[in-house]
């Protein structure tokens, strides 16, 4: 027994150095999960949901911004805890829950278009997670477990905030987000996929610990960036997509793989339009988009295309991201935003001030909730002609009762990057073709999916 969990050792860690683990965007990972909703199982009323959401998009944001800054300056990941806020990282993005190691041991990861590397707690290195009464992947209990060396290709290409090679060839990490810090060492483990029908396939991860912050509920990250590290390039899948259900809802919201992520092959309620995936000269973590513009309604706003693109030192430039909640903007962009917003919103601007809204509406006395108000969708254009259709719902929310606020705000930061979060995404099924570089949506009922 002995010989043969060294050979599967052995074997796991040559797939992963080797980076051929399975062709994903050719059928063979061809996969649909349901994520979980950052507030599931939690007793929280709509409106508490909804001020939560907005208050971690503010960390992420910084966060975001942090981290670019970081990268025009010359300093790649050198973002320290000091450098922003901390809110539990479970709080600003679905979750996920896999099987690690052999046999599978279940444990939940925090799903991140924003972050590369797929990390868990283990057991043998973190006592942090045992404090909150959070499951720990222990490495001891599973057959395929391995250690990559540092002249692997994820040690040698992976970016963290620090990286080394101890006097046992392992590479050790640290790594910084926007609610935690985590360090630990890279291996190799199998990862399955699914209930009913299962994948399983071995991949490059981070097996640590935390240091700073919480995750409430996870116990890791499932990185989907575009990035070395990430699920999509270890698996080389060419495609994704997911449909978020109303952020309030707090329902499930399928993600799908390689050919499942067709939005051709699910109703939509809307037409389906594609853009292309933007290329940053600098900074290669996020998926960029082209917006070029902005509507209110059928009035285009004077917001200049300039504002809203990848500048050539890598700042400025537009992401979607899935651990964001409410948009960000520009300066320059939001500013013309409010302005067209408070001419159209027949309501008295609110008075008192908001947590974490740049805007608030004071809702009329007979109005039970903002239903009752009609306003012009917001759009955002895209080279090429695409336009994402936001509704109501998808750029205002109701943090309290007798309170409309706009869901997007201000980016302040030098580096300039705005931000598509979770709420205007909320009903518009997504997809990431990494392989083309294209960028597709339509909206969609999610929770008929």
């Amino acid at each position: 027994m002995a010989c043969l969990r060294v050979l599967l050792q052995l074997l796991v860690l040559v797939l992963s150095l080797a980076g051929v683990v399975t062709d994903a965007g050719g059928g063979s990972f061809d996969f649909r999960a349901d994520l979980d909703h950052p507030y599931t199982g939690l007793s929280l009323s709509r409106h508490e949901v909804v001020r939560h959401g907005a208050r971690v998009s503010k960390t992420r944001a910084a966060w975001l911004t942090a981290k670019l800054a970081g990268v025009l300056s010359n300093k790649r990941g050198d973002v320290s805890v000091a450098d922003v806020r901390l809110a539990p990282l479970s709080d600003q993005a679905h979750s996920l829950t896999v099987g690690i190691g052999t046999p599978p041991q279940r444990r939940k990861l925090i799903v991140d278009t924003g972050s590369d590397l797929i990390w868990t707690q283990c057991k043998l290195f973190s006592r942090h997670a045992a404090k909150h009464g959070e499951p720990l992947y222990d490495p001891g209990e599973s057959s395929s477990f391995a250690f990559l060396p540092c002249s692997s290709r994820l040690c040698q290409e992976g970016q963290f905030s620090f990286k080394n090679c101890t006097t046992k060839n392992r590479c050790v990490y640290e790594d910084v987000y926007g609610s935690a810090a985590a360090n630990g060492v890279l291996a190799s483990e199998a990862f399955t996929f699914g209930v009913h029908r299962t994948v399983s396939l071995p991949l490059g991860f981070g097996c640590g610990a935390l240091s700073t912050g919480s995750l409430v509920g996870a116990t890791g990250i499932l990185g989907l960036s575009p990035e070395t590290l990430s699920l999509i390039t270890q698996l080389d899948i060419q495609r994704f997509s997911y449909c978020l259900t109303p952020f309030a809802d707090q329902k499930t919201s399928p993600l799908l793989f390689g050919a499942t992520a067709d939005l051709s092959k699910h109703k939509t309620t809307g037409p389906i339009q594609t853009t292309s995936l933007v290329r940053n000269p600098v900074e290669t973590l996020y998926y960029y988009v082209p917006l070029v513009g902005i509507s209110l309604g059928y009035k285009r706003l004077a917001v200049p295309a300039a504002s809203l693109a990848i500048r050539p030192d890598g700042s400025g430039g537009t992401i979607v991201d899935s651990g964001s909640t409410v948009a960000y903007l520009v300066d320059t962009a939001f500013e013309v935003v409010k302005k067209a917003v408070m001419d159209v919103v027949k309501l008295p601007v609110a008075n008192r001030t908001v947590e974490d809204y740049e805007l608030c509406f004071a809702l009329p006395r007979r109005a039970a909730a903002m239903e009752t108000v009609q306003v012009p969708p917001l759009v955002l254009h895209f080279d090429g002609g695409a336009a994402m259709v936001l509704p109501r719902d998808n750029y205002f929310q109701e943090p309290r009762a007798g309170l409309m606020c706009l869901a997007v705000a201000k980016t302040t930061d030098g580096s300039g990057v705005s931000i598509i979060g979770n709420v205007q995404q909320q009903n518009m099924h997504v997809l990431f073709d990494v392989h083309n570089q294209k960028f597709s949506f339509a909206p969609t009922q999610c929770d008929q999916i």
